[in-house]
C-alpha cells in the first residue's frame, strides 16, 4: 500500500521533533556518525587518489624496442608490421635515433652534442603501448622473438613489482574501509539503540492501541536518515578543506607527474554525496535494527 502524503508529512515532523527532544541522544548519534565517517572518508580520500596515481603511473608503462643497428629499411618496416599485429597492442610509435639523442641532449646537457650526426651511438626505436599495463610482459615476450630487434627494454623487474605493490595497497586499502564501514555500523547502531531503549515506553504503548509496526518504524526510519545526513556534513567540510588546501599549497611541490592529485571538481562532489549516502545508510540501518526487538509486544 502506498503512504499517504499527510502520513508521510506526520511521520517526518515527528521525527524532527524527536531529534530535539531527545537532545544529548541525538547530539551523541550525530558525535559517534561523525566521528567515524571522517576516519572513512579520509581511507576513502587516500584510498581514491592512490588509485589515480596507480592509473597514471601503468599509463606510463610501455615497451621500448630498440632496433638492430644493421637492419635494413625494409626489415624496419616488417618489423612494425608484425608488431602492429600483436591483439594486445594498443599503439607504435617509432623514435629515431637522433631524436633519442635530442631527449637526452634535454635532459643531460649540450655535453653530448658531440654525438649528433654520424657519431651517433643510439638505435632507432619504436615505443609501444598496450591495452593493459598488466599485458606488457607478454607483448615484450613476443617482440623479442622477432627478427631486426636488438633489445627490448621496459623494466621487467621495477614494473612487475608496481603491479604487487599496486594490488596489494589496494585489497589492503578496500579491506581497511569495509572494516572501517563495520565499525561504524557497530557503534551507530548502538549508539541509536540507546537512545530508543529509553523510547520504549512509548513503543510498546503505541502497540497496545492498535498501531502497525510500519507506523512506528516510519518515524525511527527517518530520524535514522537525518543522524546520517547531519552526522556527515562536518566530515565532508573538514575533508574538502583539507584537500583543496592540499591541492593548492603541497600539490606544487611534487614535480612528478604520477603523484597528481586527483582535480578538485567533481572529486568534491563525488566525496561528499558518497558519505551522505554513507552515513544516510548507517543511519537507516542502526534505527531499524535497534527498534526491530521493541515491535514484539
Amino acid at each position: 500500500m502506498v503512504m499517504k502524503f499527510s502520513t508521510l508529512k506526520r511521520h517526518t515532523r515527528e521525527s524532527v521533533k524527536n531529534l530535539g527532544r531527545n537532545g544529548w541522544m541525538t547530539f551523541a548519534s550525530i558525535s559517534a556518525v561523525t566521528v567515524t565517517l571522517l576516519l572513512v572518508g579520509v581511507f576513502l580520500v587516500i584510498m581514491m587518489n592512490m588509485y589515480h596515481f596507480t592509473q597514471l603511473i601503468e599509463e606510463d608503462v610501455e615497451i621500448r624496442v630498440f632496433i638492430d643497428t644493421v637492419a635494413t629499411g625494409d626489415e624496419v618496416k616488417e618489423l612494425e608490421k608484425k608488431i602492429d599485429k600483436i591483439a594486445e597492442v594498443k599503439s607504435i610509435t617509432f623514435v629515431s635515433k637522433d631524436e633519442e639523442l635530442d631527449s637526452l641532449v634535454e635532459s643531460l646537457g649540450p655535453v653530448l652534442d658531440m654525438l649528433k650526426g654520424d657519431n651517433n651511438p643510439l638505435s632507432d626505436v619504436y615505443v609501444v603501448k598496450t591495452n593493459q599495463p598488466i599485458e606488457v610482459n607478454e607483448v615484450a615476450k613476443k617482440i623479442e622473438d622477432f627478427s631486426a630487434v636488438a633489445q627490448v627494454d621496459y623494466g621487467e623487474e621495477v614494473v612487475n613489482n608496481l603491479f604487487k605493490i599496486f594490488n596489494v595497497s589496494r585489497n589492503i586499502g578496500l579491506g581497511l574501509v569495509i572494516g572501517l564501514l563495520f565499525t561504524a555500523m557497530f557503534l551507530i547502531s548502538n549508539t541509536i539503540k540507546i537512545t530508543i531503549v529509553a523510547r520504549r515506553s512509548e513503543i510498546e504503548i503505541m502497540k497496545l492501541v492498535g498501531a502497525t509496526n510500519s507506523f512506528i518504524r516510519w518515524p525511527f526510519f527517518l530520524e535514522g536518515l537525518w543522524l546520517g545526513i547531519l552526522g556527515a556534513i562536518l566530515p565532508i567540510s573538514i575533508i574538502l578543506t583539507a584537500y583543496y588546501y592540499l591541492q593548492e599549497n603541497a600539490q606544487p611541490m611534487l614535480s612528478a607527474d604520477f603523484l597528481q592529485m586527483l582535480p578538485f571538481y567533481p572529486f568534491a562532489l563525488q566525496i561528499a554525496l558518497i558519505l551522505i549516502l554513507i552515513g544516510a545508510c548507517i543511519g537507516v540501518w542502526g534505527s531499524l535494527m535497534s527498534v526491530r526487538k521493541f515491535l514484539k509486544v
